[in-house]
């Protein structure tokens, strides 16, 4: 072998060794990662930083002024509603400015959810903030201090207020809605329901005002309305009589005077009991079974309408929710139906007053 062929296979060698070591070092090295609040971008370099040529991520939160006519088409919310949501979130949520970081103001975090509930990874992007403080941490949040003043646990005197269409002694109408998702993995068919698609399921129940008393998220897609009821907490408390609803009385026009029980309504799904309430089946119907249907689907389909409005202010209830965490998506559900109960009391049609 020449000298030459020789020293390119010494140099081959100790390249080759060179490379082997580099790779063992770069998989000993451990890197701490750190959260933050703002996405890290490099686009300028120190001496144009020190030149004051900074360049700015603007939130739209902060361009778009506080009208009712933007507020209504931006975020779906009046000026009114979103002053009161302000005054109740912001304590829960408000962060504090440090010597490393400035913080993301509580009133931003509240918009942005606002908007973008849904895409949790596509607003922390747009907004240039991390996906936990976008939604994640602010739904939860949310949940936590809005439920306790707009979906409480209601009284006996509050559920003798509430009367659906003229059902006597009816306290509300349940039903069950598919919510998109991504399939989570190792999951299997799952969540892949009837209407071929991923979804999870949000059991809820409404009153005449069409504002969420009751909300269960979190139920797989591929099961029934009435399976999934058996196996709810909404049930155990029904049955069990935790729901703290009227004794039975008698209706206004009962000449025998029995005590009718209080009652829940839904679709042929939910099994017929003393607190439930459903349609005949359609193969042996009559007029007289035909006009209960009627009056009976006419009270149930405000739970229809109350899914409606919430999901055409909140698209997260229509759209795909783009997240593997279902816990994650169980605070963005819920937070959505909180939130429609907050603008339909501060500006909605009281079926009461409307009736009357």
């Amino acid at each position: 072998m020449c000298c030459v062929c020789t020293l390119a296979l010494r140099n081959h060698n100790q390249a080759t060794v060179s490379y082997l070591l580099l790779q063992r070092l770069a998989k000993c090295q451990v890197v701490q990662v750190m959260k933050t609040w703002l996405t890290i971008i490099n686009t300028v370099d120190d001496e144009e930083q020190h030149k004051g040529n900074i360049v700015q991520a603007v939130c739209s939160s902060r361009t778009i002024e506080p009208t009712d006519t933007k507020l209504i088409t931006f975020y779906r919310m009046s000026k009114h509603a979103y002053l009161e949501l302000v005054k109740l979130v912001v304590p829960a949520i408000q962060k504090i400015d440090t010597n490393m970081r400035e913080c993301v103001t509580a009133e931003e975090r509240i918009l942005i959810t606002l908007r973008y509930g849904t895409w949790v990874q596509n607003v922390s992007l747009y907004y240039l903030l991390s996906s936990y403080f976008a939604t994640e941490e602010t739904t939860k949040l949310i949940w936590d201090v809005l439920k306790v003043v707009y979906m409480p646990v209601r009284t006996i005197n509050e559920w003798k207020t509430i009367i659906i269409w003229d059902l006597s002694n009816c306290i509300g109408a349940v039903d069950g809605k598919h919510i998109r998702i991504e399939k989570f993995p190792n999951t299997g068919p799952q969540n892949y329901n009837y209407k071929f698609f991923h979804s999870t399921v949000l059991l809820a129940c409404c009153d005449a005002d069409w504002l969420f008393t009751m909300t269960e998220p979190g139920y797989t897609g591929r099961n029934s309305d009435g399976g999934i009821f058996n196996t709810s907490a909404m049930k155990f408390w029904m049955t069990h009589g935790g729901l703290d609803t009227p004794t039975p009385s008698p209706l206004e026009y009962d000449e025998t005077k029995s005590p009718l029980p209080y009652y829940f309504v839904g679709d042929e799904a939910f099994p017929l009991s003393h607190y439930m309430m459903r349609p005949y089946s359609q193969r042996t119907l009559d007029s007289g079974k035909r006009i209960f249907n009627f009056r009976l689907s006419r009270g149930r389909k405000t739970i229809e309408c109350t899914f409606g409005m919430a999901a055409e202010k909140f698209t997260v209830l229509n759209g795909c929710i783009r997240s593997q965490n279902a816990e994650t998506i169980n605070f963005i559900v819920k937070s959505a139906c909180v939130l429609h109960n907050v603008v339909q009391k501060l500006q909605g049609i009281d079926y009461r007053r409307w009736r009357g």
